[in-house]
């Protein structure tokens, strides 16, 4: 039995703690809020064993394996920190942090004390995502030229909440066009040079936010992300020999469709009762059991390549948090 932790009980964790409700193994053993009525109530939801109403009340908990922290972006340092110097494992949610200072301190310390550290990018583990990488490792649309990517919906103006809060690490960037940004990288890599555009609105955030990258061999990516129109969020990946459409919403798609040059498409169909984040919890759990400290698919390296990136697009486009 893994037990795990749940720090910071909002949205996301629920989500999270339905899908951990369906992997073997799992046992959601404690929950941690700033306030305690919220813990509790999460707690009863779910049936974990324990409540706190601060978040160090995890570390009173010596049998605990791992902790997930959901906390708002500009918590996941500090949070994530308190844990693994409390020699508590962590799956931190995404942006792993606020910028690559931030993730080298969260990655010097996890590998200082040999403890299990992963950024929670689900979409990594989703069998689609997987999927698509098989199909251009083999060769089934020869060589990549181009990545197409979006993520955008039309998200209420409520400067008091995160999407619209500076405070908070609000943005489009950030929140959803990490997506787009991730699955370049997963596929061609780090770039050699980067175009990005933003448009910040009243309250200082990117309300969206394109990039262009381009790549060593001539590989293209066109990426964008926007809080302000729901848009296809579908991924296209160009070969010279055919392309893959990774389906709405292609971060957590359940499907995808393989086209090469003059022959009829092929789709492939991954149907789930979940969310999907039993995915990578299903992954930590292994990693766990295996004595790794890291994942050997989304390594703590690639997270501090990614966090690069993301700031290289924020020096470019002009989107600057305090």
């Amino acid at each position: 039995m893994t037990r795990w932790g749940i720090l910071g009980p909002g949205r996301i964790a629920h989500k999270f703690a339905q899908d951990l409700l369906t992997v073997p193994g799992a046992q959601l053993y404690a929950v941690a809020s700033s306030d305690q009525q919220r813990a509790d109530e999460f707690a009863q939801q779910y049936g974990a064993t324990h409540a706190f109403g601060s978040y160090d009340g995890l570390l009173t908990l010596p049998d605990l394996d791992v902790v997930y922290v959901a906390t708002p972006h500009v918590k996941h340092h500090e949070n994530a920190l308190m844990m693994l110097n409390g020699g508590v494992a962590v799956l931190g949610e995404k942006p792993f942090a606020m910028n690559s200072g931030q993730v080298r301190e969260m990655v010097d310390t996890a590998r200082a004390k040999q403890v299990f550290l992963m950024e929670a990018l689900w979409s990594r583990f989703m069998p689609g995502i997987e999927q698509a990488l098989k199909l251009i490792q083999s060769g089934a649309i020869g060589k990549v030229v181009s990545v197409k990517a979006d993520f955008g919906f039309k998200a209420p103006f409520l400067p008091e909440k995160r999407l619209f809060n500076k405070a908070l690490g609000g943005g489009s960037l950030l929140d959803i066009g990490i997506y787009p940004l991730f699955l370049s990288y997963l596929i061609l890599g780090k770039p050699t040079a980067i175009k990005a555009f933003a448009t910040l609105g009243t309250t200082g955030v990117d309300e969206q936010c394109g990039m262009l990258l381009s790549y060593a061999n001539g590989e293209l990516a066109l990426l964008d992300s926007t809080l302000l129109a729901q848009t296809e969020t579908a991924a296209l990946i160009y070969g010279e020999e055919g392309h893959i459409q990774i389906h709405s919403r292609f971060h957590e798609t359940k499907g995808l469709t393989l086209t090469v040059n003059d022959q009829a498409p092929t789709t492939f169909e991954f149907d789930r009762s979940t969310f999907g984040y039993d995915y990578e919890a299903r992954h930590v759990m292994d990693c766990l059991a295996d004595g790794l400290t890291e994942s050997p698919l989304w390594s703590l390296d690639d997270s501090l390549n990614l966090m690069s990136l993301l700031d290289a697009i924020r020096a470019e486009a002009g989107i600057v948090y305090e």
